[in-house]
């Protein structure tokens, strides 16, 4: 998962369309787009509004990579392998974690609907078998309309050891343990692995090229997209093409943004970096699943958080992460910071009809 560059992907010379070539067939405001997408679950939505809440979950590039199969006893979550990012994710892990993101949010939905889920894993997708049972609303799912990836300085409070133990038992599961790092001195060395991984990435040009394409820096291309990287929720200005084309060089330098991860780091209460027992995508699954309700019980405590994943995208940080971290065989699946931070803007999500599978 990606946290995806605090410069603003609002100075990225970009396209307005999609990597597939569509745009969102709306004449919605950006300030309406957001009102729908993340509008409070409704019971006449039903199935429907249980998609939607999914498609609520963190998820890569804001790249939204799953499809929703809609049965009489189940809904499938399965990859959408036409919004791949290859660069940053040649092996699809980030996929799967956010199909696990996307499961965990639609298990929560489904409750508060008065459905009871059971999540398996079969051909490649997520499969969750539905039946009727008494309606459950948990302050995790209240949290779904408020969750954001916070990519903000914070305001540097340490939290409270209640707090932590909370946030460590939401973000543990199945095969999946959160490791929080909050000693100053440990949280220094991990931003040096995450500094190390951006100045890589900056240096790669088909990296770049694949994060610029999911750039939306203003309004108008957020809403005609529905998908991407918007300016404002990473906290910067909105502005026209023309202006962010010769602006880019200037404003999005290595140092520059290394600088910036330092200092977002710094102002946070900790670190949490999830390691699955296997690397493979039943477990992926399972890290976004854990991440996902790491998220939302952070969000419930009045605490944000946002991914610095540079580590994990680089196979030889990964490893040397893991050494680092004495994690054996297993290797780290994510790395997120945490703390009291500031209301951003909000990202936006394609409409219901656009992820559903067709013809089904």
């Amino acid at each position: 998962m990606v946290n995806r560059r605090s410069f603003a992907a609002g100075l990225a010379c970009a396209a307005v369309m999609s990597p597939q070539g569509s745009r969102a067939a709306t004449s919605m405001t950006y300030a309406e787009a957001v009102r729908t997408t993340w509008a409070p679950l409704r019971p006449d939505e039903g199935v429907h509004g249980i998609v939607r809440y999914a498609t609520l979950a963190a998820n890569s590039h804001n790249t939204q990579p799953w499809r929703f199969t809609l049965g009489p006893e189940s809904i499938v979550i399965a990859p959408d392998v036409s919004r791949r990012c290859p660069a940053v994710d040649p092996d699809d892990h980030h996929i799967y974690v956010s199909l696990g993101c996307a499961a965990e949010n639609l298990v929560h939905a489904a409750a508060a609907l008065g459905l009871r889920t059971t999540l398996r894993f079969d051909a490649g997708a997520v499969v969750a078998d539905i039946e009727r049972a008494p309606a459950q609303v948990s302050a995790l799912f209240a949290a779904i309309p408020n969750r954001q990836s916070t990519r903000a300085a914070y305001d540097g409070r340490p939290v409270s050891n209640d707090l932590l133990r909370s946030l460590e038992q939401a973000g543990s599961g199945e095969g999946v343990t959160v490791l929080l790092v909050t000693d100053r001195q440990q949280m220094q060395r991990l931003t040096d692995y995450v500094v190390e991984g951006n100045t890589l990435q900056m240096r790669d040009p088909k990296f770049m090229e694949e994060l610029k394409a999911w750039m939306r820096f203003n309004e108008s291309e957020a809403v005609a997209t529905m998908d991407g990287l918007f300016s404002r929720t990473s906290g910067n200005p909105a502005l026209p093409r023309w202006l962010a084309r010769p602006l880019l060089p200037f404003v999005f330098t290595e140092r520059g943004e290394n600088d910036k991860y330092r200092a977002c780091i710094e102002s946070s209460a900790g670190l949490a970096v999830f390691v699955a027992d296997r690397d493979d995508k039943p477990h992926w699954v399972e890290v976004g699943r854990a991440c996902q309700r790491f998220a939302l019980q952070a969000t419930a405590l009045g605490l944000k958080n946002a991914f610095v994943n540079q580590p994990i995208e680089i196979p030889d940080l990964r490893r040397q992460l893991a050494t680092y971290l004495s994690l054996g065989r297993r290797l780290p699946d994510l790395v997120m910071r945490f703390g009291a931070g500031p209301e951003l803007p909000r990202s936006l999500r394609r409409p219901v009809a656009a992820v559903i599978a067709q013809g089904r």
